[in-house]
């Protein structure tokens, strides 16, 4: 019988109880599904029921088959290995002592002589060079995030349970990843913003407040079947129009014809030649009826007005986000940014940027990639004037900011708002509103606090408040601005970036979202 993941009647609701889900029925089947939504929306407190960690509040949760949990930042022991990861080191520590002739008639009798094999396929999948004996707390984050993902295959379960596997991972890593749920033929339910790594999906489902939708195949299908979503709202709105104006037409020739009765009656009354009590009769029906069409209109009116209200708020939330900003009026000729044959580094004797030149100039957009450990924050630390260089020289050109992935830029202690106007100390309140409005922070939600904020309105907040003024920066860098974020987030940042007329200089393993924001330049470090 295949493997299923069966959710019945689910309802789930945070401590403070805003409800998540309420009622959710839907299954998972042997296929590859990507689960996306909205942040805030319960993403990862669904797997975290279909794993088990967490209690249904109502409803209940059916898996037939077994489960491949990835659970990224759990703490380490000082001693613990990849072999302790996997699960394997007493059975190493037996082949080991076979190998020594020391192990006893019965030890053999249960070796797994695949054992190192199996292991060994499993860390080449994911394009790992370490050892069963290597420590867990010599390896980088995202070393360990792909040998926990490669303990999983090892494993062999029905379901993988992936929640943002490859958020901190560099090109090679996230590589590894989509060549593994690309090959993988069980079942995964995979929590990702990663636009590449969804394409190569089964199926999208998509998770809201209403319940869940599953849209066939990858990413671009489901982006298509959007698109046909967007169109039927604003063909439903456009009928919705129409059947306004034409109720509001209706509303007012009958309002005129009521008017030329009205007179007719009047200009026979004035000449006599019709009873008072007839009069009086017609008067009364003519009245009524008048009533009854006003109420006839009225009804069909506000039927239109209400089916438009319904299509503008879908077209708000399938309409991919235009944004218009000032302009920088940065001279393409203009060097923005100059690095001279900079060394600088942490450790004496160790640099990390060793003789690094760069010229940015002009509105260029300038992608710094390079492996994790490269030197890519160094390079921005030494850019922003956080450290100072060994040797060579930095000059900034031009007005600059950056922001980093807490955001730094904005103070948590004020509300949005209050921080466009620290940032923009010249602009009215109309000129705040508007802003803020265009980056979807509008009326009450420009006043939250921004310590309040989840990671995408943060970084939303941070690009209308250092974008959205009438003078923007000349030079914006941007330190893994996706990372964190939801993919309609994403796409804020990414519509906010392609309103931008200066320069960027992005560091980024986000394939997609150096693409939509229309790179021309990238700058390779360690490699």
């Amino acid at each position: 019988m295949p493997a299923t993941i069966t959710l019945a009647d689910l309802s789930w609701a945070t401590p403070d109880g805003r409800p998540l889900f309420s009622h959710l029925s839907f299954s998972f089947g042997p296929q590859r599904t990507g689960l996306v939504g909205r942040n805030g929306v319960g993403k990862s407190t669904l797997l975290a029921l279909i794993a088990g960690t967490v209690p249904p509040q109502a409803g209940a949760v059916t898996v037939s088959g077994t489960l491949g949990v990835l659970r990224q930042g759990a703490p380490l022991r000082a001693d613990e290995t990849v072999a302790d990861l996997f699960g394997v080191a007493d059975g190493l520590a037996l082949l080991r002592r076979a190998e020594q002739g020391i192990a006893t008639v019965e030890e053999l009798a249960e070796a797994d002589w695949t054992l190192e094999a199996r292991l060994e396929g499993a860390l080449a999948r994911l394009a790992l060079d370490v050892t069963p004996g290597t420590p867990l707390a010599t390896l980088s984050g995202g070393q360990r995030t792909r040998v926990a993902l490669a303990a999983l295959v090892f494993a062999e379960p029905d379901f993988l349970l992936l929640d943002e596997p490859t958020n901190n991972l560099d090109a090679e890593g996230r590589a590894a990843v989509a060549a593994l749920l690309g090959g993988w033929k069980a079942g995964a339910v995979v929590v990702s913003h990663d636009r590449a790594l969804l394409e190569g999906m089964d199926a999208i489902v998509e998770l809201t407040s209403l319940g869940a939708t599953s849209y066939g195949g990858g990413w671009s299908h489901y982006r298509a079947l959007k698109a046909q979503e967007l169109a039927a709202a604003r063909h439903d709105l456009d009928e919705a129009e129409k059947r306004m104006a034409d109720a509001a037409r209706r509303a007012q020739e009958a309002v005129e014809r009521q008017a030329r009765r009205d007179g007719a009656g009047r200009r026979k009354a004035d000449k006599g030649d019709m009873p008072r009590l007839l009069l009086g009769m017609r008067q009364d029906s003519a009245e009524r009826s008048a009533g009854a069409g006003a109420r006839l209109a009225d009804a069909r009116g506000a039927q239109a007005a209400d089916a438009a209200a319904i299509a503008r708020a879908r077209i708000e939330v399938l309409q991919p986000l235009s944004i218009t900003l000032a302009s920088t009026h940065l001279p393409a000729q203009k060097v923005v940014l100059a690095l001279d044959e900079v060394t600088a580094g942490y450790a004496e004797g160790r640099p990390i940027l060793d003789g690094l030149s760069l010229t940015v100039t002009g509105p260029e957009r300038v992608a710094v990639e390079g492996p994790n450990g490269s030197g890519k924050s160094t390079l921005l630390a030494v850019i922003a004037g956080r450290l100072a260089p060994w040797s060579g020289a930095v000059r900034v050109c031009t007005g600059v900011a950056l922001l980093d992935q807490r955001v730094s830029v904005l103070d948590p202690a004020l509300s949005v708002l209050e921080n466009f106007r620290r940032l923009n100390p010249g602009a009215t309140e109309n000129t705040c509103r508007a802003a803020l409005a265009r980056f979807r922070f509008r009326a009450d939600a420009a006043l939250q606090g921004v310590a309040s904020l989840s990671g995408g309105e943060l970084m939303r907040a941070g690009l209308a408040c250092v974008l959205g003024g009438g003078a923007p920066p000349s030079l914006l860098i941007l330190d893994e601005p996706t990372n964190h974020l939801d993919i309609d987030a994403i796409e804020v940042v990414e519509a906010g970036l392609r309103a931008y007329d200066g320069a960027l200089l992005v560091v980024s393993h986000d394939p997609a979202f150096l693409e939509a924001i229309s790179i021309t330049r990238r700058l390779a470090l360690g490699i």
